[in-house]
């Protein structure tokens, strides 16, 4: 791997207003959309367009300084409170990796939500959805500038709960209920490990500042135990976000939102705030090797898991579900392998090619109301704009050259190749089945003969919101809905050039500037480790040609040979089974509950009920005196007054 030393940077020149005007201008559309703008909805969809070109301007400007500046850093701090030892500022940071981070959220953002107005026009929530995409997107902006990990922590939580908002748009449908319940609760069991990690490092270093928490990790003024154990939590709220193994499960299910929804979810937001987490404390995994190799190896799991489950898929959007899962997990692969610049780089592209299949499936379901691909096939005739474009954005995927994948992926098996041997073959193993997966859902969806004509009866006909689509003769998307796509498909062509090997390190140059280190790795190209992607790659291709176009062999013949796998796959590893049937019903509903009930049942209840017994049985007991003979209450009366007497002479017997 070639070596740079970074030139001295200096701190961009960019003002502290421009910054703080990047993540305002989107709380300021959410604010006026929800307090009456909902009410006209071109307008809210305007009002949010309008906002979220402007913060991408301004993050363009913000960028164009740090490239200027050679990777620095400028940070910006108020005072916000104090509460005893405890001091918490309200602070920006811009430098390399935020500057990149802003700039993608911003363009991915502006052109869902151009998108939208397509494939959203006709719905009742019109104006309720804008206003959630311009809180999703203010959350992450917010997210992304954090200089401390307190106020992270406020826009991470912001950024789930506009997620839940957004995935249970259609809450009156019982599957997207439960599917934004499941996300909500699944991410908080991960964001419990970055609390922890935020206590710890509070209790142990003092501070919440970023650049604090580098030195520390750096210097050794904590403990290595102290370390790993912050990795540690850092990771697991990651591992919330990214969709990481064990925490994936909720991620296909957020297929039940809007589409567009989907695509920045999975593209600039949601997702990718895991991801960025790990890179922005990138320093603490470099010095923990054993929270590095966690974080390696769980990433190196999900993404060979989520590609084989994504093999067997027949919903369009749920294949590009779990090929995001697969994706990340190469993106924290990366990071496990001290690859920073490679997993930073994928994060970037794969924010493009990702989004734009998303929007391409949901151009398909425009004409076809359906997401099966068992009802879809040739639409590459009548939807010639979608269907190129995703293919464009599959072959960015599958990492095939000159696409931006290639480019990214191979900088990913490369930093593998030099760390890890097995942890690069389970990657290239994953290219592998990448391709194949991708190009199976191209041969189902465009190519053949049409098999749909039917309204689908599987749950996502809300997705049609009010169009008149005849599914018996789909037809090509308007251009505010293709526009986008053919935007996106040039990034998925063109992004690969930023950090392209032996013509710019433009690109790691730049985001490595956020890293306290001056020494960083340069793009470097390797012949072998990128012709043996390239041939996986291929070969996935070809496979999946052979099998879904072909028909050498039908699909139905491979799944009899391999029945116990296929069905393995099909219930997802029995993941959702096993998190269903033990984790909820017998340790949640049938131990946690069941105790609860018991101890309402026997020791709330017991202690109120009680009260009323111990009364009863009292008055039962007193009763029995209450004879209602003179002779009785006389000889009671005399009784009494000479255990009295006789009490007052024992104790004064003088």
């Amino acid at each position: 791997m070639g070596v740079f030393l970074a030139a001295e940077p200096s701190v961009p020149a960019t003002p502290e207003w421009l910054l703080w005007a990047v993540l305002v201008v989107p709380v300021v559309s959410f604010a006026a959309i929800a307090l009456g703008v909902r009410k006209a909805p071109r307008l809210a969809g305007h009002l949010t367009q309008g906002a979220v070109l402007a913060s991408f301007a301004l993050s363009v400007v913000a960028l164009l300084d740090v490239v200027a500046a050679d990777g620095g850093v400028a940070i910006f701090r108020h005072e916000w409170f104090t509460a005893g030892p405890l001091s918490v500022e309200l602070g920006v940071r811009l430098d390399g990796l935020s500057a990149v981070m802003l700039v993608v959220v911003t363009s991915v953002s502006f052109l869902v939500q151009v998108y939208s107005q397509g494939y959203m026009a006709g719905d009742p929530g019109y104006g309720r959805y804008y206003a959630y995409m311009s809180l999703f997107t203010a959350a992450m902006l917010g997210l992304v500038l954090a200089d401390n990990l307190f106020m992270l922590f406020i826009f991470w939580e912001l950024v789930g709960l506009a997620s839940y908002l957004l995935i249970g748009f259609w809450f009156h449908r019982p599957s997207a209920a439960a599917a934004a319940k499941k996300a909500f609760i699944t991410t908080r069991i991960g964001d419990l490990g970055l609390l922890a990690a935020m206590l710890l490092i509070w209790t142990r270093g003092g501070t919440f500042a970023i650049d604090e928490i580098h030195e520390l990790a750096l210097t050794g003024a904590l403990s290595g135990t102290t370390i790993t154990l912050f990795g540690l939590g850092i990771f697991a709220g990651a591992a919330g976000k990214s969709a990481q193994f064990p925490l994936h499960v909720w991620l296909p299910d957020a297929m039940e939102g809007p589409t567009p929804v989907s695509a920045l979810i999975h593209a600039a937001t949601m997702v990718a705030a895991g991801v960025y987490l790990v890179a922005r404390f990138f320093p603490v995994f470099e010095v923990s090797t054993d929270a590095r190799d966690v974080v390696a190896w769980l990433g190196a799991v999900t993404a060979i898991m989520a590609a084989t489950i994504a093999l067997v898929q027949t919903d369009l959007k749920r294949v590009l579900a779990y090929s995001t899962i697969s994706q990340l997990g190469y993106m924290m692969l990366a990071l496990g392998v001290l690859g920073y610049v490679a997993a930073v780089f994928h994060l970037f592209t794969h924010a493009f090619f990702k989004a734009l299949l998303f929007l391409g499936s949901g151009s398909v379901n425009h004409a076809t109301n359906t997401f099966d691909m068992r009802k879809m096939g040739g639409l590459r005739k009548a939807m010639p704009v979608t269907f190129w474009t995703f293919l464009v954005g599959s072959l960015a995927l599958a990492g095939v050259f000159p696409f931006a994948g290639f480019w990214s992926k191979d900088e990913i098996l490369r930093d593998a190749w030099h760390e890890n041997r097995t942890l690069w073959a389970i990657g290239l193993g994953a290219a592998f089945l990448t391709a194949f997966y991708m190009f199976r859902a191209i041969f189902l969806t465009f190519f053949g003969e049409y098999r749909g004509g039917e309204p689908p009866a599987h749950g996502h006909d809300d997705d049609a919101h009010g169009h008149l689509i005849d599914p018996a003769h789909p037809h090509e998307s308007p251009l505010v809905m293709t526009a986008p796509l053919v935007v996106l498909a040039v990034m998925s062509v063109v992004a690969g050039v930023f950090n392209m090997s032996g013509v710019t390190d433009g690109f790691g140059r730049i985001v490595s500037g956020a890293l306290p280190e001056a020494e960083h790795h340069a793009a470097s190209f390797e012949w072998g480790i990128a012709l043996s992607s390239l041939g996986v790659a291929a070969a996935g291709i070809l496979v999946a040609w052979a099998v879904y176009h072909r028909r050498v062999i039908a699909s139905s013949t491979l799944r009899s040979a391999f029945l116990p796998i296929a069905l393995v796959l099909e219930q997802k590893y029995f993941m959702d089974h096993l998190y269903e049937g033990l984790l909820v019903r017998r340790l949640f509903y049938g131990g946690v509950c069941r105790g609860f009930e018991l101890f309402d049942r026997y020791v709330v209840d017991g202690a109120v009920n009680g009260t009323g017994s111990a009364v009863r049985w009292a008055g039962d007991r007193l009763r029995m005196i209450q004879t209602g003979e003179a002779q009785a209450y006389g000889a009671a009366i005399v009784g009494g007054v000479v255990v009295i007497v006789v009490s007052v002479l024992l104790a004064n017997p003088s």
